[in-house]
């Protein structure tokens, strides 16, 4: 038996997911999966994360700021771990980092970056300098709110500030450009890279006790909107943006800093403003990447050449669903999620050329948004 757990959007952030749901079918076949209805009561867990040891998964809980451990109750059921632990407004993604003693949480609202620590039994804990925050707070008669959760990371800061000011661009537009924390990776070397869609920054971290201290930033172009990243096995660093629908591969120099050394478009035929690609991923292989366009509902497949270092778009095709928010690839098929649908779809893909081959089985989902394959 093959089975997900499948985060999805509740009522909060207009879905009708009522919490973690299971989808689950036949693994030889691979063509019955279906939707077996939720396992918590969870409000809107957008996406979840798997801790690498232990039978536990986090869910950020996207409408009420806060993300939450769950662990394995029984063969496909899930309960909570411990009481959520505020992250930031509309976290919308959680990483845990390999050790397992914690994980990363991007804010899409507010533009955070949380570190948030992980003990032995894998509940999320609070760090002793959010508890003496709030302590202080009390102490000042300050509202509680005036105290923001520890391992909060340093905030970004728009490269673009002061060339906007001198042409006046946001002042025309109406605009104004806000940070927007998307996503995380873990890299080889023990750093953490993050991504800001607001401000075009993708973000290099050190992980320390005291929290993540910044390394650098690369800037990319103004307005590309980088949203999720993949670590390829070759060291590059592959970055999906959302407003210019571009795959940026990024490398690491003789001095340990990242750089852009290469860019394609996703599609050949991507519209800017009207297709937003969602989720990156790689093959098994890694020799070919995919990714998905929100407004023409496709899939598109694109080659790793050289080292790695560059990409060459090679097929594009149908997702099956409406906005494609998140897909996989699992055992040579592609799953993907269809928020807009209420759907999953199942895809073949060409081992050899790496091209979606169609559409093999479609199934009913309450406003899906994000996969993770039960271990």
């Amino acid at each position: 038996m093959t089975r997900f757990w499948l985060g999805g959007y509740g009522s909060a952030m207009e879905g009708s997911a009522d919490g973690i749901g299971l989808l689950a079918g036949d693994a030889d076949r691979q063509t019955a999966l279906e939707y077996r209805g939720a396992v918590t009561q969870t409000p809107s867990p957008s996406w979840l994360a798997q801790h690498p040891t232990l039978d536990v998964v986090y869910a950020a809980l996207e409408g009420d700021a806060a993300v939450q451990a769950f662990s394995r109750s029984g063969e496909s059921t899930l309960r909570p771990l411990g009481e959520p632990v505020e992250a930031g407004e509309n976290v919308c993604h959680v990483a845990v980092a390999p050790s397992g003693g914690y994980l990363v949480a991007s804010c899409y609202g507010d533009g955070r970056v949380v570190r948030i620590g992980i003990d032995e039994q894998g509940r999320l804990v609070q760090d002793a300098g959010n508890r003496a925050a709030e302590l202080r707070a009390a102490l000042l008669g300050e509202p509680l709110e005036a105290a923001p959760p520890a391992g909060v990371a340093a905030a970004a800061s728009d490269p673009y500030a002061g060339s906007l000011a001198a042409s006046g661009e946001d002042a025309a537009s109406g605009e104004e450009r806000v940070s927007h924390a998307h996503s995380a990776v873990f890299l080889a070397d023990g750093r953490i890279a993050t991504t800001d869609l607001g401000f075009d920054l993708v973000r290099i971290w050190r992980p320390t006790a005291g929290g993540l201290i910044l390394d650098h930033e690369i800037v990319l172009p103004m307005g590309t909107g980088p949203r999720h990243m993949v670590a390829h096995p070759s060291g590059h660093l592959h970055v999906v943006t959302e407003y210019s629908c571009e795959v940026f591969t990024l490398a690491t120099g003789r001095d340990g800093t990242w750089a852009v050394v290469s860019a394609v478009l996703s599609s050949p035929i991507a519209e800017v403003g009207t297709d937003f690609p969602a989720e990156l991923v790689r093959s098994r292989d890694g020799h070919f990447l995919y990714t998905a366009l929100r407004g023409s509902n496709t899939i598109a497949a694109l080659r790793v050449r050289g080292g790695g270092e560059s990409l060459e778009s090679i097929a594009l095709a149908d997702s099956g669903v409406d906005w494609p928010r998140h897909h996989l690839v699992h055992e040579g098929k592609l799953l993907v999620a269809g928020q807009r649908s209420d759907s999953i779809a199942l895809l073949d893909l060409d081992e050899r050329t790496g091209a979606p081959l169609g559409i093999r089985h479609t199934a009913q989902a309450p406003t899906p948004t994000h996969f993770l394959p039960v271990r």
